[in-house]
C-alpha cells in the first residue's frame, strides 16, 4: 500500500484535475470502506491530506462529497473542508457529523450566505445553532432553517426572525406554511401582510384609502379566525394578547369571532378583557344564563349595544343545532343565518347598524363557504 501511495502521490502532480478529482474520490472510499491495517490507513489519510492543498477546488470538492456523510472521516480533514471556500465547505457543513455545535455556530457567525444556507439544510439542528442563524443568518438561511423539520426552533428563535426578515414576502410565506407556526406569530404575520396588500391597494389607486382599509381589515380577521380554527387551545391566550397588543381586537372583530362560531378564541378574548380566568368564562358562557353572559360583557367593558348580538351568537351556538359532520358550507352559512334571524326579530331599531355588521359578515362568509365548496367538488372531480 506504501507504493501505491507514493505513485499516487507522484502522479498526482502531472495529473489534470479532473483526473486527480476521480483519484481522490477512490482513495477517500478506500480510505472509509477498505480494510485497512494501521500502517495503511496512516498512509491513505497522509496522501489525503495532503490533496487539501490542492490548488483545484474540484479535487477539494471530490474530498469534501466522499468524506462529509461519514463519522469514519478524518476529523481534521473534515475541519480543514468546512475552512475551504463557500461550495467545498457547504458540502460539509451541510452533511458531516463530525461537526461540533459550537463549531457550526461559529460557522454561522463568520460565513458567507451559501454556508448559512448548508447548515440550516442539515437533517437536524440543535436548539443553539437554529438561534444562531436567526440570530445573525441571512434571509435565505433563515427561510431553509424554518422550512426544516428536522431543526429545533426555539420560540425567541421564530421572534427574531419575523423582526429580521418579515418584511419580505418570501419569508412569510415560508413561515405561514408552517402548520406548527404559533397562532400569535401567525397573527403578527398577517398583520404584516395586511399592511403591504394596503399599501399595494393604495399606491396603486385601486381603491381609495378607506376601502382599502376595510377590505385589508376583512381578509385579516378572516384569515385570523380561520387560523384560530386549526389552532390549539391553549394558542388563544397569546392571539389574544397580540390582538389586543395591535388594537385589532375591536368589539366589531369579536362580533365576527363568535359569529363564525369560534367560541374558544371569544372566551379566551372574554377571559382577557373581564380579567377573569378562561375556566369561570368557560363555565358562565356554558350555563346559557344571558344575565351571566352580560355581566361578563359588562366586566369586559364592551359596549351594551353589542351585547344582543353576542347573546344571540351563543344561544345559537348552544342550542345545538349544527352538527359537526355537517360541510363546511352548511355549518357556516346556517349558523350566520340563524344569528342574524335570532338577531333581527328584536324591536329595537336602534342597533341597526349591529345588524347590518351582521349581514356583511353573512355575506362575506356565505360567498366564502361557497368558493371552498366549489374548489373542493373541483378537486374530487379532477
Amino acid at each position: 500500500m506504501t507504493a501505491i501511495v507514493e505513485q499516487f502521490l507522484n502522479w498526482a502532480h502531472q495529473a489534470a484535475p479532473a483526473r486527480r478529482a476521480q483519484a481522490a474520490r477512490a482513495l477517500a472510499r478506500s480510505y472509509l470502506v477498505s480494510p485497512l491495517s494501521p500502517d495503511e490507513r496512516d498512509q491513505v489519510e497522509a496522501a489525503l491530506t495532503v490533496l487539501l492543498d490542492d490548488q483545484a477546488m474540484e479535487v477539494r470538492l471530490a474530498l469534501a462529497a466522499e468524506l462529509a456523510g461519514s463519522e469514519h472521516a478524518p476529523q481534521h480533514m473534515i475541519l480543514s473542508l468546512a475552512g475551504d471556500r463557500d461550495p467545498v465547505a457547504a458540502l460539509v457543513a451541510a452533511r458531516s457529523p463530525l461537526i461540533l455545535d459550537s463549531e457550526l455556530v461559529d460557522m454561522v457567525a463568520s460565513r458567507e450566505e451559501a454556508v448559512q444556507i448548508a447548515i440550516a439544510s442539515r437533517p437536524y439542528l440543535s436548539r443553539t445553532v437554529s438561534a444562531a442563524i436567526g440570530e445573525v443568518g441571512e434571509l435565505d438561511a433563515c427561510r431553509t432553517l424554518i422550512s426544516n423539520r428536522g431543526a429545533r426552533i426555539p420560540r425567541f428563535t421564530l421572534d427574531r426572525i419575523v423582526t429580521r426578515h418579515g418584511d419580505q414576502p418570501t419569508m412569510r410565506l415560508t413561515l405561514l406554511a408552517r402548520e406548527d407556526l404559533p397562532l400569535d406569530v401567525r397573527e403578527v404575520l398577517l398583520s404584516m401582510l395586511a399592511r403591504a396588500l394596503r399599501e399595494l391597494i393604495v399606491t396603486h389607486e385601486w381603491l381609495e384609502p378607506r376601502r382599502a382599509d376595510a377590505v385589508v381589515r376583512d381578509a385579516r380577521e378572516c384569515a385570523t379566525i380561520a387560523a384560530a380554527f386549526e389552532a390549539p387551545a391553549d394558542n388563544m391566550p397569546a392571539l389574544v394578547a397580540q390582538l389586543i397588543a395591535g388594537r385589532a381586537l375591536t368589539p366589531a372583530f369579536l362580533i365576527r369571532i363568535v359569529a363564525a362560531g369560534q367560541t374558544t378564541l371569544f372566551e379566551a378574548a372574554l377571559s382577557r378583557l373581564a380579567g377573569v380566568p378562561i375556566d369561570r368564562v368557560q363555565a358562565l358562557v356554558a350555563s346559557g344564563r344571558r344575565s351571566h353572559l352580560i355581566a361578563l360583557l359588562q366586566q369586559a367593558r364592551l359596549p351594551p349595544r353589542t351585547f344582543p348580538a353576542f347573546t344571540a351568537a351563543v344561544e345559537i351556538i348552544r342550542s345545538g343545532a349544527f352538527d359537526e359532520a355537517d360541510s363546511d358550507y352548511r355549518r357556516t352559512t346556517h349558523l350566520i343565518d340563524a344569528i342574524v334571524e335570532r338577531y333581527q326579530k328584536r324591536p329595537d331599531r336602534e342597533l341597526d347598524q349591529i345588524l347590518m355588521l351582521l349581514r356583511r359578515f353573512a355575506r362575506q362568509a356565505k360567498r366564502a363557504a361557497a368558493r371552498g365548496y366549489a374548489e373542493e367538488i373541483i378537486q374530487q372531480a379532477a
